[in-house]
């Protein structure tokens, strides 16, 4: 199937991303920025349970390791996941 002819809402999201309409546009911005963080809240809680230290971390996602910690740890700590 060509990418034309997909459909699905990762077809909406390109057709919103690479449209015209402002509006549209925008929104796709705001979902790609709660994938994003959800990606990387999942791949952040893969990387502790794994025993990754924060600076392991901070390095794989090019970020200092006092901001990574800042973001994560206390809702890894509130969920029970960081003691």
């Amino acid at each position: 199937m060509e990418a034309s002819e997909e459909s699905g809402p990762a077809a909406d999201l390109l057709g919103q991303v690479t449209g015209r309409d402002p509006a549209q546009g925008l929104a796709a911005v705001v979902a790609l920025r709660r994938l994003l963080e959800e990606l990387e809240r999942l791949h952040v809680d893969n990387a502790r349970d794994s025993g990754w230290t924060w600076q392991a971390i901070a390095t794989a996602l090019q970020v200092s390791r006092q901001s990574v910690h800042e973001k994560h740890a206390g809702r890894r700590k509130a969920t029970g996941k960081e003691s």
